[in-house]
């Protein structure tokens, strides 16, 4: 009888073994938010990489949102908040395929339902009056003859920013950022070849924020959904159509 040789080893590069000894120093309490690290000589010795290795994976990790470089003081352990930490994910929303923002719209539509629950059960006078004025300030945008694509979808950033905030949890805040960039240019899309579109997400956002400020979660979460599932229908229909051969196309390889 023969045996299966066991699966081979892959050591971690040496730039891994930065990463993950940093983090293990930083979950240990030997490093916390704000901690200046060790000099390079000291650090490289107690983790047993090079110099070298260890700026390469100082570098990752600075990219990471973990570590900053401040310039002539040293390197430190940054705040570690969830905005940073969840920062370079952006970067892969940015690279989905148009199937793929499907899917990331479908996850933000459940992330942002439950913010805007949250929102209504602790928003203040003060930050409904925020998101107020950032509604009402589109109202002479869309009362134009040619509306300005451009400030509303600032506006529209403005308000969902808000509500997310107002849920007073920041890593669901800093999901929702992250995810937003690449269906922003679906909603931009949309407001210019959807007539009435800017209209409609004007309501949708009123309806949001009315839920919201009369701290009626179960109703704001449906209301966010609701506005969200139609953002993420025009997007699927969008991609539908352009994996639509055309009419007599040989659709095999």
């Amino acid at each position: 009888m023969t045996t299966q040789a066991a699966p081979e080893h892959v050591p971690h590069s040496q730039t891994d073994v930065v990463v993950h000894g940093v983090k293990r120093l930083i979950i240990a309490g030997q490093l916390s938010a704000g901690a200046r690290l060790p000099i390079e000589k000291d650090l490289a010795a107690q983790l047993g990489v090079s110099r070298g290795s260890l700026r390469e994976g100082v570098r990752a990790l600075c990219i990471m949102g973990v570590l900053e470089t401040r310039q002539g003081d040293g390197t430190y352990v940054t705040s570690l908040d969830s905005s940073l930490l969840l920062a370079p994910m952006g970067f892969l929303v940015d690279l989905q395929t148009p199937e793929g923002s499907v899917h990331l719209q479908s996850v933000r539509r459940v992330l942002e339902s439950e913010a805007a629950a949250r929102a209504a059960l602790r928003i203040d006078a003060a930050t409904i009056g925020e998101a107020e004025a950032i509604l009402s300030s589109v109202e002479p945008l869309l009362a134009g003859s040619e509306a300005n694509h451009d400030a509303i979808m600032d506006a529209d950033i403005a308000f969902h920013r808000v509500i997310a905030k107002a849920s007073g949890n920041p890593a669901l805040e800093a999901l929702i950022e992250a995810l937003a960039s690449r269906t922003v240019r679906g909603r931009m899309w949309r407001a210019i070849t959807e007539d009435g579109a800017e209209q409609a997400t004007h309501a949708e956002h009123r309806a949001v924020l009315t839920a919201v400020a009369n701290h009626d979660p179960d109703t704001a979460r449906l209301r966010m959904g609701v506005h969200l599932l139609a953002v993420e229908e025009f997007l699927r229909t969008q991609t539908d159509a352009d994996s639509t051969p055309p009419t007599g196309a040989d659709t095999e390889s």
